[in-house]
């Protein structure tokens, strides 16, 4: 499938998770033609799949305009970017995308080479309610490990907010305020008690540096603004948190974790929006230490594999739990992509 191809299927998928600003841009960038300059000839002869599933080269695009805007370097660019857009005007942001594809090639070109990286915050709406299900089951201080952490916003789940109706789980004062539209029961609410935080990345992120944060802020779809107050609040808090993702392999990180003994704990690990980006070898290797470490988990020294990931179905992600030294998994209940909406079914849900 060609760039041109895969950026309308971007399109609609922006479409479809609130972005109707970046799915403009994408249908923009299907129409580029070929000999628009070194910009337009790389997209148009990517080597590889160019998809979200591969490359996800539209929105390497769409992240490198944005990080022009986000350090207003092309004037004509900032004056058709949100607050100041009119999508009736698409000729208007077509000139000035064009423009800045030739003016910023040098910039454009630099941005290309590198995936897209996001930390969601609003994922964590998913994956809170997981972890007082679990800290309601079983009364134990949680090991945490992450995998994917990017600059581990996800990894101060528990200092963030949760708000369903007039419940909420974690500090109501937090400057990380998670809304979702929510449907099914209320989960339990359960002190949670954390030993030890970690995680990793093969390409991490620090929170307190200039360069990253404009990497993950131009990621942020430039017409969701709530989102982005929400990313800037998040990288505030993990800048004075004090925990570092560390750089490795998923796989490799994973089996030196696992050898820690947990004893009297529950070790934690989880991840979300991220398997899919795993080389096969890895993930498969990664399941493997996953499931030989459950087989040797006990009541003492329980294992949960906790993973907010697409599945078969085109609703959103599967929110599903596998606890060791049971093996049981279950699907606790289905959310948005980007964590805008939860589905929660909870331990009731089918295996």
């Amino acid at each position: 499938m060609s760039f041109h191809e895969t950026a309308h299927f971007q399109a609609d998928a922006c479409d479809a998770l609130g972005s109707p600003f970046t799915a403009t841009l994408c249908r923009i960038f299907a129409d580029l033609p070929t000999n628009a300059g070194a910009v337009a000839q790389k997209l148009s002869s990517w080597p590889g799949d160019p998809s979200a599933r591969g490359g996800a080269v539209a929105l390497r695009l769409a992240g490198a305009l944005h990080a022009l805007v986000l350090l207003e370097r092309h004037p004509a660019l900032v004056a058709q970017y949100p607050p100041h857009h009119d999508l009736t005007n698409i000729v208007s942001l077509r000139a000035a995308v064009h423009s800045a594809l030739i003016d910023e090639e040098a910039f454009i070109l630099q941005w290309l080479k590198s995936p897209p990286q996001t930390n969601e915050v609003r994922r964590s709406s998913a994956l809170i309610p997981a972890f007082h299900t679990l800290a309601s089951k079983l009364d134990m201080p949680f090991v945490l490990s992450e995998l994917g952490a990017s600059a581990g916003l996800n990894m101060i789940w528990d200092q963030f907010a949760l708000s369903i109706g007039d419940h909420t789980w974690g500090d109501p004062q937090s400057p990380v305020q998670l809304n979702p539209d929510w449907s099914g029961s209320l989960p339990p609410k359960t002190e949670i008690r954390i030993q030890n935080r970690a995680a990793c990345d093969q390409a991490p992120l620090s929170p307190d540096n200039p360069d990253d944060r404009l990497r993950l802020l131009a990621y942020t779809w430039p017409d969701q603004s709530e989102r982005m107050q929400r990313t800037k609040a998040a990288l505030a808090m993990a800048a004075t948190g004090g925990f570092n993702v560390e750089r490795a392999d998923a796989a490799d990180w994973l089996e030196t974790r696992l050898k820690t003994s947990c004893s009297g704990s529950l070790h934690i690990v989880y991840h979300s929006i991220f398997w899919q980006y795993l080389p096969k070898e890895t993930a498969n290797r990664a399941s493997s230490l996953l499931k030989t470490a459950g087989n040797r988990a006990t009541r003492a020294a329980p294992l949960a594999w906790l993973r907010l990931e697409p599945d078969v179905h085109n609703d959103g992600a599967a929110i599903t739990l596998t606890l060791w030294p049971s093996g049981q998994t279950v699907t606790l209940g289905r959310a948005d992509f980007h964590g805008r909406w939860v589905r929660w079914a909870g331990l009731t849900s089918p295996k």
